[in-house]
């Protein structure tokens, strides 16, 4: 009898740019715990509205980071904007890291977040 196969694991992906130091502390951590990341560069690749869709109904606004010199210089019109129109004209807006494994979600490297991945 053939047994069936074990199911495979969601992809993870890191949603972030590269000159980002929190991406970049998250791939090196993730990478020295043996786990397989997809690093993907919102804003040379960017999202489309399917890929945003499940990233804003986690994180809402807060996946804007009204921080962040992008979102000063935005004109008045735009930072009163929907977050899916803030992305989609400035991905580079988005706060960073974003990793999913395609049913948890974290933002940020922050302690919990690092709980989440590395246990």
């Amino acid at each position: 009898m053939l047994s069936e196969p074990e199911p495979k694991a969601p992809d993870m992906i890191l949603y972030g740019l590269p000159t980002c130091s929190d991406c970049k502390a998250a791939l090196k951590a993730l990478d020295a715990a043996g786990i397989d990341v997809t690093f993907r560069d919102v804003r040379a690749d960017r999202l489309t509205d399917d890929e945003w869709a499940p990233l804003i109904a986690e994180f809402g606004s807060n996946l804007v980071d009204r921080k962040s010199q992008a979102y000063r210089n935005l004109n008045a019109w735009m930072r009163e904007s929907e977050t899916d129109a803030q992305l989609n004209d400035q991905p580079a807006l988005m706060a960073r890291p974003v990793i999913t494994d395609g049913t948890r979600f974290t933002l940020g490297w922050d302690d919990a977040a690092q709980a989440v991945w590395l246990g």
